[in-house]
């Protein structure tokens, strides 16, 4: 079969490829019998008749519709149908328009709402327990098959090395190591007995994903990974990101434990202390409204006109808030300080040897020599009333993406060649 996909594959018509993966590439296709749109995964070729495992393939890819086939719940991805055409093996599945993959969100410049992974989490335990007492384990949970639909709604995908716990006993599945290592219980590792704790263990790699952007058992070689999900602990999450309520710390912990006898034993026990979690979110709504205070406040800035919200998220987690009371002193002249300061509420004035200088307000910037080089302060700040600060230096910076930091270094160093310009331009009327 060539790259080109084909016409027709029985009763449905192909129109386009959406993607390709491992264990084959999906099209959108059409149902003209029922008209609706369907995502058509087509078995590669190559596989197929590859003489040694072209078998073994074969049945895995067919897998995905003899498990998930029996499934169905509104946040697993429908099976239609399956079959082959001449020498092309395909599955008809439901076509999710416009949707993408969790992957996006495990960075941490594009990290969800709090409240938002409490929901999706919540929903992929459901269906996982439901698929659980339908005798499907999945084994393969991890971000790339879980699929996110415009209204950001989730639905878990790619059952094809789903083993299923009632099986007639003439079937068989492939014994082995398999799954996605980065996302594997220990008992996946050590090719353990598996039950449908394994992916609830999965489902916790992903959460801690999806709270911090950091992988929790993060590992340069295969060996090292392995060693750390079987043996190391990883940190809070409230570590990692301070607007953590504690409770998640704990749901966390308890999925990612190494004793099964110590894990959820069912995905509806996490869905229910993740429920409640949800509920104490939304009884301390200060807490969040301050947190999306803060970002909103930040957001209509200057300074930060053209940063996408994920970045100005992450400044605003990096950085220090800091509240002044009127007459109260931020920077004193002589200090060693490497600070840039963003003046957000309020305003603050300039003295220089006990001497006024000028006034600074919202959205007004200081200390960028400070920050450059570490140099002592030429001037004391001194807030004129109530006033908020974003503080950020060198190494708060350091903690954000890439991209962040140099649309962060672009604009503070426009906003410093600014300063210098009206600064030299005081100094030449002067003279």
């Amino acid at each position: 079969m060539s790259d080109s996909p084909p016409h027709r594959l029985g009763k449905y018509e192909v129109i386009r490829e959406i993607n390709r993966g491992s264990m084959g590439t999906v099209y959108l296709g059409h149902d003209p019998y029922i008209d609706r749109p369907v995502a058509i995964k087509v078995a590669h070729a190559e596989q197929l008749n590859d003489e040694e495992s072209g078998q073994r393939y074969r049945k895995m890819f067919f897998n995905e519709a003899h498990t998930a086939g029996r499934l169905t719940h509104p946040n697993i991805i429908a099976i239609y149908d399956a079959g082959v055409d001449g020498e092309i093996c395909y599955i008809v599945m439901e076509y999710v328009e416009g949707g993408q993959t969790l992957k996006p969100y495990c960075r941490g410049d594009n990290l969800l709402p709090i409240d938002k992974v409490v929901e999706m989490v919540f929903k992929c335990a459901k269906a996982l327990d439901y698929a659980h007492k339908q005798g499907v384990i999945h084994r393969d949970i991890k971000p790339t098959n879980i699929l996110v639909t415009e209204t950001m709604d989730v639905k878990i995908g790619d059952f094809s090395i789903a083993h299923l716990t009632k099986m007639d006993s003439t079937e068989t599945m492939p014994l082995g190591l398999v799954g996605s290592p980065r996302y594997m219980s220990p008992e996946q590792v050590s090719e353990d007995y598996l039950t449908n704790q394994t992916d609830i263990f999965s489902l916790g790699i992903v959460m801690f994903e999806l709270f911090t952007g950091k992988h929790p058992f993060a590992a340069d070689n295969f060996s090292r990974l392995v060693q750390r999900i079987m043996h190391d602990v990883p940190p809070p999450l409230s570590e990692l990101r301070g607007d953590v309520h504690p409770s998640l710390d704990t749901i966390v912990a308890k999925a990612l434990a190494k004793d099964r006898a110590a894990r959820y034993q069912m995905g509806a026990d996490l869905a229910i202390d993740l429920s409640k979690a949800f509920e104490r979110l939304l009884e301390q709504p200060q807490e969040n409204i301050s947190e999306q205070e803060k970002f909103a406040a930040v957001k209509q800035l200057d300074f930060f006109q053209g940063f996408p919200d994920a970045e100005i998220w992450e400044i605003v987690r990096a950085g220090k808030w800091q509240d002044y009371p009127d007459n109260s002193k931020i920077i004193l002249e002589g200090d060693l300080d490497d600070s840039f300061y963003i003046l957000v509420h309020g305003e603050v004035a300039v003295r220089k040897l006990g001497k006024t200088l000028r006034g600074l307000n919202a959205g007004d910037c200081f200390g960028e020599m400070g920050y450059l080089a570490k140099t002592k302060r030429t001037a004391t700040i001194v807030a004129n009333g109530p006033t908020s600060l974003l503080k950020v230096n060198a190494s708060v910076i350091s903690q954000v993406s890439l991209n962040c930091q140099v649309r962060f270094l672009k604009v503070f160093l426009r906003t410093l060649i600014h300063r210098l310009s009206v600064t030299t331009e005081k100094v030449s009327q002067e003279i």
